[in-house]
């Protein structure tokens, strides 16, 4: 493994931030469902949640990462997450593919983020679930974020229903978190 990929696979794997398994209570999943990892990175939402699901699509743009991921699965004797290496402006799946979508603090680097919004969309089926974590836009923030309001206000744009929107207490790297469950009624 090159040094880049291992910096930052460790950096992903030390941030403190809560369970994956304590953000599942916010989607309802159901045995049967095919789920979207979007920035599925080093498996964070990826490798727990395939518990809880038929399929887990794991998608990054960054392929060595999501070589690491099968890994990690392999080694977790996961067999129902398949990797696709896309861009969040352009998902390589079919229309209404996905039950549920995620997004994992990984919204706030995609320009334009419409874009990737009407993609994820796109992708969802007809009373499909997405749920979007997210860091706060604050004073201190160190690098790009979108607000929780300005997030909201584009989900809507992007055809979504928001079902419910709220604050994390815990923090991820020291910085606010906010929650947004959105569903597709179309």
């Amino acid at each position: 493994m090159n040094q880049k990929l291992n910096r930052k696979i460790n950096n992903l794997e030390k941030i403190k931030r809560p369970s994956a398994d304590e953000l599942f209570q916010f989607i309802s999943l159901h045995k049967e469902d095919t789920l979207l990892d979007l920035g599925a990175g080093a498996g964070y939402i990826s490798l727990p949640i395939s518990k809880y699901v038929d399929e887990v699509i794991a998608l990054d743009f960054d392929e060595e990462m999501l070589k690491y991921l099968e890994m990690k699965a392999k080694e977790q004797s996961i067999t129902n997450i398949k990797t696709l290496v896309s861009d969040f402006k352009d998902i390589q799946l079919d229309d209404e593919k996905v039950d549920k979508a995620v997004a994992s603090i990984s919204l706030h680097e995609v320009k334009p983020l419409s874009l990737a919004l009407g993609e994820i969309y796109r992708v969802l089926k007809s009373k499909g679930v997405f749920l979007c974590i997210e860091l706060e836009e604050a004073e201190l923030s160190t690098g790009p974020r979108v607000s929780s309001e300005k997030m909201k206000e584009k989900i809507l744009r992007a055809g979504f229903d928001i079902v419910q929107a709220f604050y994390l207490q815990a923090k991820v790297a020291n910085q606010p978190v906010y929650i947004i469950v959105a569903q597709k009624n179309d």
